[in-house]
């Protein structure tokens, strides 16, 4: 037989000790009574200001805006102070007290000098906790995020480093009556969330500061937390400096194309230009209007004024060209009226009875008002289809005429000139910019991670 046993018990709610809650409460009331939150701790010992410590840790880092000059950074603000007032006896470490609490005690008047806008995070209630021991020693902890102000050198961007601080001060209190510190050092005061990443910047690392300020209301106590970033290069690379280096390559190609191929020349050589136009403003949309020049501004300019006097290189070779052609016909004209029978290269040899009929007829039309250049024309092309060796007349004529500069010979020496003139740009432009914006990194500062 199977017997079922309902096992019975009663069930009591577990109840805090009735005289430890009384005793509790007795001594909270008691530290209020007469207490004036309005008179900060140790204020009737003339000399002796109220320490201040500060410990921080930062979850997260993000919106740093070149364009605001601001990042914005979310943490954890712990302060630390005595306030003999509220020393009470009781058989406990420490008391976690209500928030309601904080707002009947004295609290620092702690700001952030460089803030631009700050927030205080209540969600789903205030993100904030008062603890009180026996001693009289308070921790007050907050969350808090702040927009703060951070004033950015560009002179080397995108191969940049940025030092962003966070500047705690006491709006009010001056050094005689208050007085920050560290608590734990300048190293273990500070943390920061492992997981924390940054799209655009490497977070090199950390240094805890402590200065006297000097106003004209009197001096100040204040503490600086100062971050190191350094800017990741990989984006500017991929969206900037490849695309303009492949658009300067591509300007060369003209240098190989014939110079009777006006259109593709002339195409190449816009397209180029304006491309590097339309790459130089979207760069700068994205960064403050400064006055000094920044590195990006050094390659894009040059990149941009290589494509330019590729365009101004083709310009030249036309211009030559015609040139050339004009002195060769003139020459040609002169040669026919000697009644010398030319050959390409502008010089006379013995005629044969079909070139002497030529140059009759092209007296004959000479005496009869005809038009000339048609002949000229027809005698060209004949000397040319004459001459398996004539690739390049108008090149052959300038030669013929004691001219150097061919168009011919200038294409040639753009194609080694040009990419010559950039690859060494381009090694002084890097080893040089590499060198110098990082040359202001020191072992002042905590390391976090290396930068990359």
């Amino acid at each position: 037989r199977v017997m079922n046993f309902v096992l019975k018990t009663e069930i009591r709610p577990f109840k805090y000790s009735d005289k430890n809650t009384a005793n509790v409460s007795r001594s909270l009331d008691n530290l209020l009574k007469g207490y004036d939150k309005r008179l900060r701790p140790f204020y009737k010992q003339r000399g002796k200001p109220a320490m201040i410590g500060i410990t921080m840790f930062v979850s997260a880092i993000s919106s740093i805006s070149e364009i605001d000059m601001s990042y914005t950074v979310d943490f954890y603000f712990r302060q630390f102070w005595t306030d003999p007032r509220l020393a009470f006896e009781l058989d406990v470490d420490e008391l976690c007290i209500s928030n309601d609490m904080i707002e009947k005690i004295w609290r620092p008047d702690t700001f952030f000098a460089n803030a631009k806008t700050s927030s205080f995070h209540d969600i789903t209630n205030k993100n904030a906790f008062f603890r009180i021991k026996p001693s009289g020693d308070i921790l007050l902890s907050l969350r808090l995020t702040v927009v703060a102000a951070c004033n950015m050198d560009l002179r080397f961007f995108p191969m940049d480093t940025q030092l962003c601080t966070l500047e705690i001060e006491s709006f009010g209190y001056k050094t005689v009556d208050i007085m920050y510190e560290w608590l734990d050092g300048p190293i273990n005061s500070m943390g920061m969330s492992k997981a924390m990443a940054l799209p655009q910047f490497t977070i090199y690392g950390y240094r805890l500061v402590e200065r006297l300020e000097v106003l004209s209301t009197g001096n100040y106590s204040r503490l600086a937390l100062e971050m190191l970033f350094v800017r990741s290069m990989g984006y500017y690379l991929i969206q900037i400096y490849v695309p303009s280096t492949l658009i300067v390559v591509l300007s060369w190609v003209s240098f190989w194309l014939s110079r009777e191929a006006v259109p593709a020349r002339v195409a190449l050589g816009i397209t180029t230009v304006l491309t590097m136009t339309t790459l130089i403003s979207s760069t700068n949309a994205a960064l403050p209007k400064i006055s000094y020049l920044k590195s990006i501004d050094v390659y894009l300019v040059t990149c941009f004024l290589m494509v330019f006097t590729s365009l101004l290189e083709y310009a030249a070779v036309s211009y030559i060209g015609k040139q050339c052609q004009r002195k060769a016909k003139m020459e040609l004209k002169d040669m026919f009226e000697l009644g010398m029978p030319l050959i390409g290269n502008g010089l006379a040899y013995p005629a044969t009875r079909e070139q002497n009929l030529n140059d009759n007829q092209w007296f004959n039309a000479e005496r009869k008002g005809k038009d000339k250049d048609s002949y000229t024309k027809r005698r060209t092309d004949s000397t040319d289809s004459s001459s398996s060796t004539d690739k390049d007349e108008t090149d052959q004529q300038c030669g013929g005429t004691g001219r150097k500069n061919k168009p011919s010979d200038i294409d040639k020496f753009a194609r080694v000139f040009f990419p010559s003139m950039f690859v060494v740009f381009s090694v002084i432009y890097w080893v040089t910019y590499l060198n110098i914006s990082h040359s202001g990194i020191d072992n002042s500062f905590t390391r976090l991670q290396p930068p990359t």
